[in-house]
């Protein structure tokens, strides 16, 4: 995860440079309160300097930018705030009718990871407690009956602690949906741990703009599971 508003110039270069050499599989770009602006001068180096698949994270219809592949067309599923459940996907609409990016519907469920993010500011809305999996399962199976095309699990950027893996390997036995897990993986160790639980993409962001070196250690652990899955 690049988040445009942290990582710039010569870090960016730095990120990408490594993520091309390490085998990781996607970029994803975006953030909670990222500009138009930063998007573009993001998404302009990215494509300089990565041939790597590039999707936007979007924290708002303006981070919209033709310049990557993909867009999560998120809809925050934990939260009650009608305007980040259908309000501003019905706002990107004029724009992604312009583009050619793919639209990949995606229920977001902020999970509680320990302190309050700035997710749940910007949303006005409270994260799903840890204690109490029965509501997050319930939530992410109406986003698989909904008709999404991915489950976000998302603890928040700078969470003091992951997704626990209960809570995934619940979840990812609850859904055939491809499960999606972020927010508060430090090391390889919590990576390993939420694809063993059942994770089938996991989103590091905070770590890598702290220490990009981390890395290849990060890319060797999901190339272990993408072997076990193909082989």
């Amino acid at each position: 995860m690049i988040d445009p508003e942290v990582t710039q110039g010569s870090r960016l270069i730095q990120v990408l440079m490594l993520a091309q050499q390490s085998g990781v599989d996607y970029l994803f770009v975006g953030g909670s309160t990222a500009t138009a602006a930063q998007m573009e001068e993001a998404l302009k180096r990215i494509r300089e300097f990565s041939t790597l698949p590039c999707l936007i994270f979007p924290g708002s219809p303006e981070q919209i930018n033709d310049r990557a592949d993909a867009l999560l067309f998120l809809s925050l599923l934990s939260g009650r705030n009608a305007e980040l459940l259908i309000g501003k996907q019905v706002d990107s609409v004029p724009l992604l009718r312009q583009s050619h990016l793919e639209i990949i519907a995606t229920g977001y469920l902020l999970i509680d990871g320990g302190n309050r993010t700035t997710v749940a500011k910007i949303s006005k809305t409270q994260p799903l407690p840890q204690s109490q999996p029965e509501a997050i399962i319930n939530t992410a199976l109406a986003g698989q009956y909904l008709g999404m095309q991915l489950i976000y699990l998302e603890a928040g950027s700078g969470a003091k602690h992951p997704v626990h893996t209960n809570i995934i390997k619940q979840v990812s036995q609850a859904l055939t949906t491809p499960l999606v897990v972020g927010g508060g993986l430090r090391t390889t160790d919590e990576a390993d741990a939420a694809l063993a639980a059942g994770a089938d993409i996991i989103v590091v962001g905070n770590i890598l703009e702290k220490d990009p070196t981390l890395m290849p250690a990060l890319t060797q652990v999901v190339k272990k599971y993408n072997k076990i899955l193909s082989s």
